[in-house]
């Protein structure tokens, strides 16, 4: 530990401390459970936003905070993707690059950064109007990786100085680094979900259109602008619309 506040990762890693030996099964039960459940996931499809909120639930669980942030990387940006105690609705909202704030830096570096107090105070730290009244003081931030490759970042912080034990930290670098495949797998499946929803949604309205064009002996790009002015008259959905005239369609041709 630096006169900082801050630990350096370079150390050698002392001896679980803060319990006696018989104190801390409990804990580390649960510790070792929650691993293994990563591991087991990983193996079946679990929905983005459920891995998110279950690796805040633990992380908030093993190490003393006042706010925890997920950020997942998304093309050349740090994106705030779940959040506890702490501005829920900037969830999404708050962005930063590679190496901007601490957050950033611990995704360029691939290292975690640990500071117990006066986070504020660290040339790397940096304030978001988005989070007007957060003045932490301590910060615990590690990276999630898969292999060796950044995925997200998740932040720990504290508004009254803390100390981190070692076990602590190290077992959440640990998460970091076991979370961090199913964290990918988890967002990619969400990718994939929403593209085969968006296919969908073009093939519904390239169907429609196409009635139109046909019942009404008018263009495609005439019967696209029919279906946009009834989906913002009505302040409906394309897809709602698309899917009205593809029934009505059905309807009529059946009756």
């Amino acid at each position: 530990m630096s006169a900082s506040g801050e630990w350096h990762l370079h150390s050698a890693s002392p001896p679980l401390v803060g319990a006696e030996p018989s104190a801390r099964i409990p804990r580390e039960s649960a510790d070792v459970a929650y691993l293994h459940g990563i591991v087991s996931r990983m193996t079946r499809e679990v929905p983005f936003a459920e891995v998110l909120k279950e690796v805040v639930e633990f992380a908030t669980s093993v190490v003393k905070c006042d706010s925890c942030f997920i950020y997942i990387l998304e093309g050349d940006e740090l994106v705030l993707r779940a959040s506890r105690n702490s501005h829920p609705e900037s969830v999404g909202q708050v962005k930063l690059k590679l190496g901007q704030g601490i957050t950033g830096w611990v995704a360029q570096h691939r290292q975690p950064v640990v500071v117990s107090q006066n986070a504020g105070g660290d040339p790397r730290f940096q304030l978001f109007n988005k989070l007007p009244e957060d003045r932490f003081e301590a910060f615990l931030s590690v990276p999630l990786l898969r292999r060796g490759r950044v995925i997200g970042v998740i932040n720990l912080q504290s508004r009254a100085p803390h100390r981190y034990s070692t076990h602590e930290i190290t077992l959440l670098s640990t998460i970091g680094l076991l979370v961090g495949a199913e964290v990918e797998m988890a967002r990619l499946e969400k990718e994939n979900s929403e593209l085969t929803h968006r296919l969908e949604i073009r093939k519904l309205v390239e169907r429609a259109k196409g009635i139109l064009q046909q019942n009404l002996e008018i263009g495609e790009e005439a019967a696209y602008t029919m279906l946009q002015r009834q989906s913002q008259q009505r302040r409906l959905s394309m897809r709602q619309i698309a899917e009205a005239v593809v029934l009505s369609h059905a309807v009529t041709r059946g009756s």
